[in-house]
């Protein structure tokens, strides 16, 4: 049975590391780089020298500014875009369809946030710009792309309303080292990805303090606490935030040197401003525009969040750090369920 063509939307570490391992695969498959000068320094070089140095991409790569040359014709849509890029590209791929019609095609998103204006989730988002009856699924979890990329074990959850297309990305994505499981808690999924990102920040603001080991444990499990009682009241289910899309990730993102959120947390802690450490990486951290977007729906849905919102304060109104984590200890005591 011939294998779908994929087209690869975002050529940042992660939409590389996909068009690496797909191609590993045996499916013909295209990157998109909307810069054109960056599209042919990958072209000439054939290695993503800003993301990920050294790490040679194979000829059959197909790589494109031409967003219409590389979705013509594929089976597969993967979106590895930073958030606030992900409506402006759907709804191109929207309007190059309405010309050159693809056929059933399947969509994934790979990018962990929420859109700033709207608040909504990426499936959302695709929902709303893709043409109507497309399929559409999310990957998320614990999934650090330096890692993916030297074939070190990884494993994701996909989810999809309809468990078959959740398992139609499974079949496209498992690989040796890469083990995908389903769902069909999207929301879970895709909240569990996008929020863990604020926590975090907050875990890499401790690192920065030198809090220690068992101030780190305490933020992780407080934090994942705010956002399972966020997420349940947006529709979610709650054993959904034990898995590799909720304490997975955040497990792995609050530790990893890779992690650019804990990253910032760190300089934040250190003492360095928002403004300064933004404009020194080169890759986006999610984190930050989805905690004003967390504090915002913890409002909206009557949410006690009360890591998001020291978080929130740190990064957006000055707090001291040192003054956010004192607060936290003297807030009154409770049972810890509940």
């Amino acid at each position: 049975m011939k294998k779908k063509r994929v087209a690869i939307l975002g050529a940042g570490n992660w939409g590389t590391t996909l068009s690496l391992l797909l191609e590993s695969r045996g499916y013909s498959t295209s990157l998109w780089e909307p810069s054109p000068e960056r599209a042919k320094e990958l072209l000439v070089c054939r290695e993503n020298r800003q993301y990920l140095p050294e790490v040679p991409i194979p000829r059959e790569i197909h790589i494109s500014s031409d967003l219409g040359e590389v979705t013509r014709e594929a089976g597969v849509l993967i979106f590895a875009l930073p958030t606030h890029g992900m409506r402006e590209v759907a709804r191109r791929v929207s309007g190059l369809n309405s010309m050159n019609p693809l056929t059933d095609p399947l969509v994934v998103s790979f990018s962990k946030g929420l859109e700033e204006r709207t608040h909504l989730r990426m499936s959302q988002v695709l929902g709303e710009e893709l043409p109507e009856g497309w399929r559409v699924a999310v990957l998320s979890g614990p999934t650090i792309a330096n890692e993916v990329v030297k074939g070190m074990t990884t494993t994701a959850v996909a989810s999809a309303q309809e468990i078959d297309v959740a398992e139609e990305v499974q079949t496209l994505i498992t690989s040796d080292s890469f083990r995908v499981y389903t769902s069909s808690d999207v929301t879970g999924v895709e909240l569990g990805g996008a929020l863990k990102n604020v926590i975090t920040i907050a875990a890499g603001i401790g690192d920065g303090l030198d809090l220690g080991a068992n101030a780190k444990g305490a933020l992780l499990t407080r934090g994942m606490a705010e956002i399972t009682r966020l997420g349940v009241q947006m529709g979610a289910q709650a054993l959904t935030f034990s898995g590799l899309s909720g304490m997975g990730d955040l497990i792995t993102t609050a530790t990893s040197p890779h992690s650019r959120n804990r990253y910032l947390g760190m300089e934040i802690g250190r003492g360095k401003s928002l403004e300064k450490i933004l404009s020194e990486m080169v890759m986006v951290a999610e984190g930050v525009k989805t905690t004003k977007v967390t504090k915002d729906l913890a409002e909206r849905y009557h949410v006690e969040m009360p890591i998001t919102l020291k978080v929130y304060e740190v990064l957006f109104e000055g707090k001291d750090p040192k003054e956010g984590l004192a607060e936290l200890m003297e807030r009154n005591l409770k049972s810890e369920v509940g």
